[in-house]
């Protein structure tokens, strides 16, 4: 598949070959949604807990005699049955949501996902991604250029675009990370729940070349 390439100046300098085995793949809703949906619970932080009656601070004394008081018999204030006792069947920590997904299914799914932008026009290649400075004046300039493109002209608030970047990149990614609308990240580092929050994808050349040789399914 070919797509349109871009100079850092936005405007358009050629046309790149994609890779069929990272951009050509049919889509599949099921594995994509079993891929994001093992994420998405491998991602959660679950920090929701009660106390029980064994967590709850005092009550280690029987509050009152069994008998002869004419009230109800009672051995604990930790019991659930008084104000500021244990909670039954509270939220604890110990709740488990991680599922498992191998490897392989989690780099089809990135493919799967990345093919179906591919398709919608909605991936961007850039021949290079480099700024003098690490000014996010810069960056916004580039894309603000950018999105005069008619193809790209949605890319903005709403629509924003995740940058893959081949390698580290320290002076760009200090440009681009306080722009609101933008993402980045290193090309190893993507997962198909990360490219699903994205409309457009904006991948430098080396980034490609990335994919078609370390990044094979």
């Amino acid at each position: 598949m070919q797509v349109k390439s871009y100079n850092q100046s936005g405007e358009e300098a050629g046309t790149v070959e994609l890779p069929d085995g990272v951009f050509g793949l049919k889509w599949n809703a099921d594995l994509v949604n079993q891929v994001v949906t093992s994420q998405t619970a491998n991602a959660r932080i679950h920090i929701a807990h009660a106390k029980d009656r064994r967590e709850v601070r005092g009550g280690g004394k029987k509050p009152w005699r069994q008998k002869g008081t004419g009230r109800a018999r009672h051995g604990s204030i930790r019991s659930p049955i008084w104000k500021g006792g244990g909670v039954t069947h509270g939220p604890l920590t110990q709740k488990n949501f991680k599922k498992k997904v191998n490897k392989k299914m989690a780099k089809k799914a990135l493919f799967t996902v990345l093919s179906a932008k591919a398709r919608d026009g909605e991936i961007v290649v850039i021949e290079s991604l480099n700024f003098a400075e690490a000014k996010t004046k810069q960056a916004a300039k580039f894309f603000t250029t950018l999105m005069r493109q008619d193809s790209l002209s949605r890319m903005g608030k709403g629509n924003g675009a995740l940058v893959a970047l081949a390698g580290r990149d320290d002076m760009t990614r200090r440009a681009i990370r306080n722009l609101p609308f933008i993402g980045i990240d290193l090309v190893k580092n993507l997962n198909a729940h990360e490219v699903l929050q994205y409309k457009y994808m904006l991948l430098p050349k080396l980034a490609i070349e990335l994919f078609s040789s370390t990044v094979k399914p």
